[in-house]
């Protein structure tokens, strides 16, 4: 390193060195200049001043000079190991990788060059030559513990854990017998603990147990100990010992349902579907009571008991369980129990129990049998249960008037008005349930979550621009929407990008996606730091499950719904192309004089107004970046705000394949992840890839009417093709022609027959009934009347409780919605979608977008004036105190204007 130059100039070479390590740049530059000026070729000293001036963020000079110095001197590992590091911090690993694998052809010994590749190989998940860097490292440097463990770990990652726990042991036998020290213990019992999850791994079960009970002195996380301990011992059949251990785990936290559910497998009262005979209920009923009596305070050893008791026994637990919570006051208490309408027949006994302790502190202020008079608060609280039951069970009109109740009662509780503007966005008034969210909000300007609940509403009203100017209230500064980028916050991009999609602005709405994905991007990256963190620190275990955890990152349900919606603007964006200058031009020489006139006029204030609006964000982001220091932050300028240069790609459908392989590869289990991609492959003529996707969804689920519809859309597609001319489309006819008797539903039918074979088996459901008759009128477009007739003619029946009809139809709103769409823009039949539009009104008179009667929509409606109030803007925005007009939406605290506090 810097060999070749003077005593003086080494010296400054390695000062050049040092303050690229103490992040000294400008220090590093004067000394690299100093040498450039009497050895201007010097190639190792062009290399480190280029990786100087990347860190000061002059990227374009920094790789010519790196390259530059590279020419100089291409024997020089140092010019390898610096472009290397260039390509690393541009995240561009694999041409980093050939970097330093040059740099150890020159100098193969060379430890910090390999140390940097082994990084690079554990990111790249290239675990054989992660494995054999580390070999070469443990071999240069044997006395260096982080060494050993990263040998390890690496036999671990590429699936050899029993070589992992060799070389763990090949360590320990190197080590002195009153190992370790006491400022090392921590690590040292990590390391033990990681060994004996290995042979676990390894099906070692007895070694394993061997080894931790020989270890236990060593291991100073007792916790980790004990649950290790009972993993083995359970897994070896020892259910006594295993029953004794999770009776001491429950002993220190008896709110751990891990500890509840391995006590059950040890006694042998566990069953994975949830499933129990009378025989084992009464069994497990006895186990909890017994808890009970031990863990008084436990709210789980109370709750679990609800999940397996049935009929009066479970009235009782439930009972129990639910009146402290009401009188204590408990918000979350429907969430806790919300699992348990899943189960059939309990959503009807907590009803009948809710009611019934409804209706007795009503008129006695007391529980049935009880002496004690409750609060008054408990009423509230009790009405406030019974309201998201009936949400929950969709009889809306119930759940509002008992959440009314409820805020007449007591108008201050902010929880009150979020129900309720939830109930609003189930029962399809999205811009009431926004203004109750923003009621909500106002009541506690200082709450993040009631921010950031009232922002959700507000996008799923598509108000954006208010829910934007909602969300940077918490942002730092009160910085525009570009913080919320740099927090990550991906339920808001989502549900912006979802809103945008809606509105038609397909610019907007990918750029919001494309955020969401490079969010993923930049946490599969941020996993780079930890390789080395990890292994010097002795958090493997953590280590291992973080990697693994990473590996499937992208099957997460934000990256699904990012990459799903993306894919959506593509296909949209194919079908509808935005128009090109020429186009324009050809659009606007049909025009008049006075019309091109106003249009240029119209065009021009539309240019000016974005234009003021990105000049306030930046003279907003510039008053906000301003340190204690005094500095100003200067804050990049996004390019592209309307996203109009991701619209302009030459072929949308090439780009919509990019997320579609990550959806393939992280969802396959997904029926979205197929329905996309048939949809994708169908355009781009892709006849055995759409094939392939039909086979998925019908794999997944056949009975599904997206399966259907895509089955007979795809056969009747290729059966209207040409004749097979060439050798390919010859081959994928005899492949289409061999797989189709494999398919049941197809099976010596016509599609027809198989169509109408589908909506003979389901003809009581709307939904399956709409793509029958979807199908239909694709087979045959002369019997669009027989496809609208099916629509219309189908049952809402009332959903059956407990053997006689309830007071719910079947009939979904979403539902509803899709066939109202279907009518309208797929059969083109504007007056059977009035006849559905004005049927659905009657069934849903909350929706919005069906203009029910009690909608927002509705110029009589109770919640008209609301949301006019709410779209005008009069809603409170500061963030200094809410105004008290604010809250006169609901007429519900006029009564607290002239409230007053008497100091005594």
């Amino acid at each position: 390193m810097g060999a070749s130059l003077p005593p003086k100039e080494a010296n400054l070479f390695k000062l050049i060195v040092k303050s690229y390590e103490t992040k000294q740049y400008k220090k590093g530059l004067k000394a690299a200049d100093a040498i450039l000026k009497k050895f201007p070729d010097h190639g190792e000293t062009l290399s480190m001043k280029g990786l100087t001036l990347n860190c000061m963020d002059r990227k374009s000079e920094a790789y010519e000079l790196v390259r530059q110095g590279l020419k100089n001197d291409l024997k020089s590992h140092v010019c390898w190991h610096v472009y290397g590091l260039l390509y690393r911090s541009d995240r561009e690993y694999r041409e980093a990788i050939k970097c330093y694998r040059n740099a150890l052809k020159i100098d193969p010994d060379n430890i910090e060059i390999l140390r940097d590749l082994s990084l690079l190989q554990a990111q790249m998940r290239d675990l054989a030559g992660f494995v054999e860097t580390r070999q070469q490292l443990l071999t240069l440097k044997p006395n260096h513990r982080m060494n050993w463990i990263g040998f390890a770990v690496s036999h671990h990652l590429n699936s050899n854990a029993s070589k992992a726990v060799e070389i763990l042991e090949a360590y320990e036998g190197t080590l002195e017998d009153d190992y370790p020290p006491e400022n090392e213990r921590c690590e040292h019992g990590e390391m033990l603990l990681y060994k004996v999850s290995m042979l676990e791994e390894c099906g070692l079960l007895e070694r394993a147990l061997e080894e931790l009970h020989k270890k236990e002195l060593k291991i100073v996380d007792k916790l980790a100990y004990k649950e290790q301990e009972v993993s083995l011992r359970v897994k070896l059949g020892h259910l006594e010992e295993g029953e004794k251990l999770y009776r001491a785990l429950l002993s220190m936290n008896p709110d751990n349902y891990r500890y509840y559910e391995g006590l059950q497998k040890c006694v042998g009262l566990y069953s994975n579907n949830g499933h129990y005979s009378p025989d084992e209920i009464d069994r497990l009923d006895a186990l909890y009571k017994s808890l009970e009596q031990q863990y008084k305070w436990s709210s789980a050893v109370k709750r679990i008991p609800l999940d397996f008791l049935q009929g009066d026994k479970f009235l009782e637990a439930a009972e129990n369980y639910i009146r402290p919570l009401l009188t204590k006051g408990v918000p979350s208490l429907f969430s806790d129990l919300s699992s348990l309408y899943n189960h059939p027949g309990k959503a009807d006994i907590l009803e009948q129990l809710i009611l019934e302790l409804e209706n007795s502190i009503r008129t006695t202020g007391q529980y049935p049998g009880m002496v004690d008079k409750e609060p008054p608060s408990t009423l509230m609280w009790t009405l406030f249960l019974l309201a998201q039951h009936y949400d929950r069970r969709g009889q809306y009109e119930i759940a509002l008037s008992k959440i009314d109740e409820a805020i007449e009662h007591t108008p201050t509780v902010i929880d009150l008005y979020s129900v309720k503007s939830r109930i609003l966005k189930h029962a399809g008034d999205l811009v009431a349930a926004a203004a109750l969210a923003d009621e909500a909000r106002c009541m506690d300007l200082a709450d993040r979550y009631i921010n950031s609940e009232c922002v959700k509403r507000m996008l799923q009203a598509d108000q954006v621009a208010l829910a934007e100017k909602t969300a940077v209230l918490f942002t730092k500064d009160g910085d525009q929407h570009n913080n919320l980028h740099d927090m990550q916050c991906m339920w808001y991009e989502l549900a912006s990008g979802e809103s945008y999609f809606r509105q038609g602005d397909l610019g907007r709405a990918l750029k919001k996606f494309l955020a969401v994905e490079k969010h993923y991007a930049d946490i599969t990256e941020d996993q780079f730091d930890f390789h080395s963190y990890c292994l010097r620190k002795m958090t493997l275990r953590t280590y291992v499950e973080m990697l693994r955890f990473q590996d499937r990152l992208h099957s997460h349900s934000y990256f699904h719904k990012a990459a799903a919606g993306a894919i959506r603007c593509y296909l949209k964006l194919y079908d509808s192309p935005s128009k090109s200058t020429a186009e324009q031009d050809d659009d606007m020489s049909k025009l008049l004089p006075s019309q091109k006139k106003k249009l240029r006029q119209k065009q021009r204030k539309a240019e000016a107004r974005a234009k003021k609006e990105a000049e306030e964000k930046n003279e907003e982001s510039n008053a906000g970046g301003v340190s204690k220091s005094g500095k100003r932050h200067a804050k990049p300028v996004d390019p592209d705000p309307r996203g109009e240069k991701l619209l302009q790609v030459e072929d949308p459908l090439s780009e919509a394949t990019k997320y579609l392989k990550l959806l393939q590869k992280n969802s396959p289990d997904s029926l979205e992840t197929h329905l996309l991609s048939f949809e994708l492959y169908i355009r781009k003529q892709k006849i055995l890839l759409a094939f392939q996707a039909v086979k998925q969804l019908l794999r997944l689920d056949a009975e599904h009417p997206d399966s259907h519809r895509c089955l007979i859309t795809f056969f009747h597609k290729v059966g209207s093709m040409k004749v097979p001319e060439t050798d390919s489309e010859k081959l994928i006819w005899s492949v289409l022609e061999a797989e189709r008797p494999t398919i049941s539903d197809l099976h010596e039918k016509s599609l027809f027959e198989a169509n109408n074979s589908f909506l003979e088996k389901h003809k009581d459901s709307l939904m399956h009934r709409a793509a029958a008759a979807e199908m239909l009128y694709t087979l045959d477009p002369s019997r669009k009347s027989d496809s609208v007739k099916l629509i219309e003619e189908s049952p809402n029946d009332f959903v059956p409780r407990n053997g006689a009809p309830g007071p719910i139809r079947e009939w979904k709103l979403k539902d509803c919605i899709v066939v109202h769409k279907l009518l309208g823009t797929v059969l083109v039949e504007p007056d059977a979608a009035l006849r559905w539009k004005v049927r659905c009104a009657e069934l849903f008179p909350y929706s919005t977008f069906f203009e029910g009667s009690r909608s927002s929509a509705s110029p009589n409606s109770a919640f008209n004036q609301i949301s006019i109030k709410f779209e005008n803007g009069n809603l409170n925005h500061s963030v200094g105190g809410p105004d008290v007009d604010s809250f006169t939406s609901n007429g519900k605290l006029e009564a607290f204007k002239d409230l007053s506090i008497s100091q005594s």
